[in-house]
């Protein structure tokens, strides 16, 4: 299972400087201590270069495109080579587009907005919200989650062969799972799309962060990646691929920037001529520290090396994985099996836990902030539960008591800024909660369970 060209070397490199390293939280039962951000699945901590970065060029922050001024050239400068260092970090091919967006979300819908007529669409019900719900004007094809590689091949090819191989067709598939971590096979199933006439498109939104991206030796059509899991603040992401369909479907937001010429008719009406570009589809003022950023990010991950970052990675999942085993009461949750490669995203369930009680022990009385719940992945997580199907549950916490059984997970994460110290704190507070138990009392409010303070 390949999901780069990139070799990876057993080179653990240090941790990176993020931003809240030294923020210090305090605990309910007493002090204070350093928090441990293991959220990365959720929104990364932003690199510490990638703030500095965007600290000095802020006094130079102008509009861009259609300024004469000095600040509004430099910015335009500034955007456009954000787009050409991310088309180096992606290995994108020499015609395909960069388009910057808010998110993965953001970047799947537009391109869900650019599909052709009749298009057919096939994704795995293992995917992320952004990229299960986003086809709503297509005929869409929801696959069985697969249990291993192959499967997932096999599903896809037998579902592809079964299509009308006359009409368009695109194919949906994450690089890596926000829920269990573990990477798919991407190149084997763009070869099953492209084999069927189909297109494929990956969502790296979990996957970028952790290894290295090749477009062009991974041969998919597209990526769609957000800034805020790359180490990068401010609300971006990323759709890059091919251009044909963009350039051939109504511009995802309808003004300026997206429009090449405009003139009246003598009827009234309106005549556009839109942008070929990327441009078609970035209409409105861009988010041009939004893209400086990940572009900041993409250079600070390659120059740190993905080789000594894979191996720092997998070092901690060794680490949080081994600590878990040796408590019989947690079940961690995976679609493909323990010896699945992956990235640091672990989820799991315990024994005799309500996962939002668990989840804000964590929180209150180590320092320690994970995430609970269904993790935007819905039927994914019920899957690997085992339980219904249409049981209802939400992205957060469910209306339930500590101690009450919930129709949730919970998920730690971590990646290039996350030390040591802080999943050994995570591996020690999980066997001394399910031990000993909590050492403070908590109720629900809101949906949430929360430390009790009312005593």
């Amino acid at each position: 299972m390949s999901v780069s060209t990139a070799a990876v070397d057993q080179t653990v490199c240090s941790p990176l400087p993020v931003l809240g390293r030294d923020v210090t939280v305090p605990l309910v039962t007493g002090g204070e201590v350093t928090y441990a951000a293991l959220d990365y699945a959720a929104s990364a901590p932003a690199l510490q270069r990638v703030w500095d970065d965007v600290a000095a060029y802020a006094p130079y922050y102008g509009s861009v495109h259609r300024g004469a001024g000095y600040l509004s050239q430099l910015s335009t400068d500034l955007f456009e080579n954000a787009r050409r260092t991310v088309a180096e970090f992606l290995d994108c091919r020499d015609d395909d587009q960069v388009v910057f967006t808010r998110s993965t979300t953001d970047s799947l819908n537009l391109l869900a907005a650019a599909l052709p007529a009749d298009c057919q669409v096939f994704v795995f019900e293992t995917e992320h919200h952004a990229s299960l719900l986003p086809w709503k004007n297509a005929h869409v094809s929801y696959l069985d989650a697969p249990r291993t590689p192959r499967q997932a091949v096999e599903t896809l090819e037998k579902a592809l062969a079964d299509r009308d191989p006359h009409g368009p067709a695109l194919v949906c598939v994450t690089g890596a799972s926000n829920v269990t971590g573990e990477l798919w096979p991407v190149r084997e199933l763009a070869a099953a799309a492209h084999a069927h006439g189909a297109r494929i498109v990956l969502d790296a939104a979990q996957l970028a962060p952790h290894h290295p991206v090749s477009v062009a030796e991974l041969d998919v059509d597209w990526v769609a990646f957000s800034g805020h899991k790359l180490y990068a603040p401010f609300g971006s992401g990323v759709l890059a691929g091919r251009a044909d369909w963009l350039r051939e479907a109504e511009p995802y937001l309808a003004g300026g920037g997206a429009s090449r010429k405009v003139t009246r008719r003598t009827d009234g009406g309106v005549d556009v001529e839109w942008h070929d570009s990327a441009a078609r589809h970035e209409a409105g003022s861009p988010n041009v520290i939004g893209a400086y950023s990940i572009a900041s990010a993409c250079k600070a991950l390659t120059d740190a090396g993905f080789e000594g970052l894979v191996a720092r990675e997998r070092h901690l999942i060794d680490t949080v994985r081994a600590g878990l085993a040796e408590v019989p009461e947690v079940r961690i949750l995976s679609l493909f099996g323990d010896d699945a490669p992956r990235v640091g995203v672990i989820s799991f369930v315990v024994d005799g836990w309500n996962s939002s009680h668990f989840a804000a022990a964590l929180s209150a009385e180590y320092g320690i902030g994970v995430r609970d719940g269904l993790f935007c992945a819905h039927p994914l997580v019920r899957t690997l539960l085992g339980s219904d199907p249409e049981s209802q549950g939400e992205c957060g916490a469910p209306e339930a008591a500590p101690g009450e059984k919930s129709l949730n997970a919970i998920r730690v994460s971590f990646g290039a800024g996350t030390p040591d110290e802080h999943v050994e704190r995570f591996v020690r507070a999980v066997r001394e909660l399910v031990q000993d138990g909590a050492a403070w009392n908590y109720r629900t409010v809101d949906g949430r369970c929360v430390p009790d303070t009312s005593a």
